[in-house]
């Protein structure tokens, strides 16, 4: 049947679409900046950890807190790359706009789809840019989303032999030499100064270990 509050209904201008789109980039861009400080936050507190336990000798805790460390670094770099990202998206939507006059609509643009496609990858960013994605299928800036670009979230995710050497870096900044591809010698050193450490010791460097492991996971989901 015949609506007749159709008739007074009309289409948002590109303008009005623009800009919320814009300011849906900005609210996005404002999360990862949270994310970001949250996890250098605890990042910091991590490394203070690393230095108290190479001065008691305890490697293998050391080495497994250098992990999580090397992982929150990578982390807020991709955060880095996302922001970057979503300010390129900003930045096209503007560039349209100001060519409206000539164009007359909004155009296509293989520039935001994949600047989308890649973003859709960041878990917290994913609803937001499936609304926001849907909106630019409707205006015709972009096609329909392909299910191709989900592959590279976790590539990186766990540090294994390949990163030996990023472990044994971060070991050696933040012990400042003590330990480290540069500290091997004071590392046995210390291993053998202090291969006695008391069981109540051992277990209480285990919970903090585990509690900081899951803060930091927490922060990087």
């Amino acid at each position: 049947m015949f609506n007749v509050f159709n008739l007074f209904q009309s289409k948002p201008s590109p303008d009005k679409i623009v800009n919320k789109w814009c300011s849906d980039i900005r609210a996005q861009q404002r999360v990862l900046d949270r994310q970001a400080r949250g996890i250098l936050v605890e990042e910091k507190k991590v490394e203070q950890t690393i230095k108290q336990l190479a001065k008691k000798g305890d490697i293998k805790s050391c080495k497994t807190l250098a992990k999580e460390v090397v992982r929150s670094r990578k982390q807020r770099d991709r955060i880095a790359t996302s922001k970057a990202q979503l300010n390129s998206i900003s930045m096209e939507l503007r560039r349209q706009l100001s060519m409206l006059k000539v164009a007359g609509t909004l155009q296509k643009s293989t520039h935001v789809m994949k600047a989308v496609n890649q973003l859709m990858s960041v878990p917290m960013l994913q609803r937001s840019l499936m609304e926001m994605s849907k909106e630019m299928m409707k205006a015709g800036v972009i096609d329909e989303m392909t299910e191709d670009m989900l592959d590279s979230i976790d590539a990186d995710e766990d540090v294994e032999e390949e990163a030996e050497a990023e472990v044994d870096k971060v070991l050696a900044e933040v012990t400042e030499g003590l330990l480290g591809s540069i500290g091997s010698a004071n590392a046995a050193r210390l291993s053998e100064n202090n291969a006695r450490v008391s069981e109540a010791e051992e277990n209480e460097s285990d919970i903090d270990l585990e509690e900081m492991n899951s803060r930091l996971s927490a922060l990087r989901s």
